[in-house]
């Protein structure tokens, strides 16, 4: 009959403040984990998918004139639209600059490849959302349930003195109880290691097709070749209307 109650109800129910607290905080760690799992899952799923809808409609398009429309239209809520986006602003902020400020500084050429370095920058910044949590966590939560099991150890241990009988089945129970605190920090990090390495890697990918695509953009807009269709002189020429205006183009390439 004894034996019947061990297990972890048992040890919940003999544990003191300390111990209830490490388990409130890697239950704490175990939420905020798949949370974080399962939002970037969603949110890089469905920007793959505006991903690609952006970069077939980009490379159909006849000239910049119709790719600054459609970001007019549908605005810049994915990466590579918002790196056009930029682009295009960076080149109307430039023509449009009357009095030279060091930010301004350099030809049209370096101030496009500052703008779209920016904007990689950024975009890497938001993929990155999420991981140090992953990361702090992965590594973390063994040592938090490792803790945990040390202070369970010494309290049964202290019981176990205080009535005087060390044999092995009365050590057992109240040991093996408090080495449940290691299993639930390991099945805490674990799912945290894994999904930090799946976003690394897959952010890494993504970032690699981005920065492939820079150059293609800055190709577009200062030669005119592919790469490119449109350039600079195209987009700002004088006497046309610009292709997109800067506080436009940042308003809809918000996130």
């Amino acid at each position: 009959m004894e034996a019947q109650t061990l297990g972890f109800a048992h040890f919940f129910g003999h544990a003191d403040a300390i111990a209830k607290f490490i388990l409130a905080l890697l239950a704490l760690m175990s939420v905020a984990t798949w949370y974080v799992i399962v939002s970037k899952l969603l949110r890089n799923f469905m920007l793959r998918r505006r991903s690609l809808a952006f970069l077939r409609n980009f490379w159909q398009a006849h000239d910049m004139r119709q790719v600054t429309e459609a970001l007019r239209s549908s605005g810049a809520n994915e990466p590579f639209g918002r790196l056009v986006a930029e682009g295009l602003s960076a080149c109307d902020h430039h023509r449009r600059q009357s009095v030279h400020k060091l930010v301004d500084a350099g030809t049209g050429e370096a101030f496009l490849t500052r703008a779209l370095r920016r904007s990689l920058d950024r975009d890497g910044a938001r993929l990155e959302s999420g991981l140090t949590l992953l990361a702090s966590v992965g590594s973390s939560a063994p040592f938090v349930g490792l803790f945990g099991t040390v202070w369970g150890v010494y309290h049964a241990l202290v019981a176990i003195g205080m009535q005087g009988q060390g044999t092995l089945d009365k050590v057992a129970g109240p040991v093996g109880e408090a080495l449940i605190m290691t299993g639930i920090g390991l099945a805490v990090a674990i799912p945290a290691v894994l999904a930090y390495n799946f976003f690394t890697r897959a952010n890494r990918n993504l970032l690699t097709e981005l920065d492939s695509f820079a150059h293609d953009v800055f190709a577009f807009l200062s030669t005119g070749h592919r790469g490119g269709g449109a350039s600079i002189s195209y987009v700002t020429r004088a006497g046309n209307e610009p292709a997109a205006s800067e506080a436009t183009l940042r308003t809809q390439g918000a996130a």
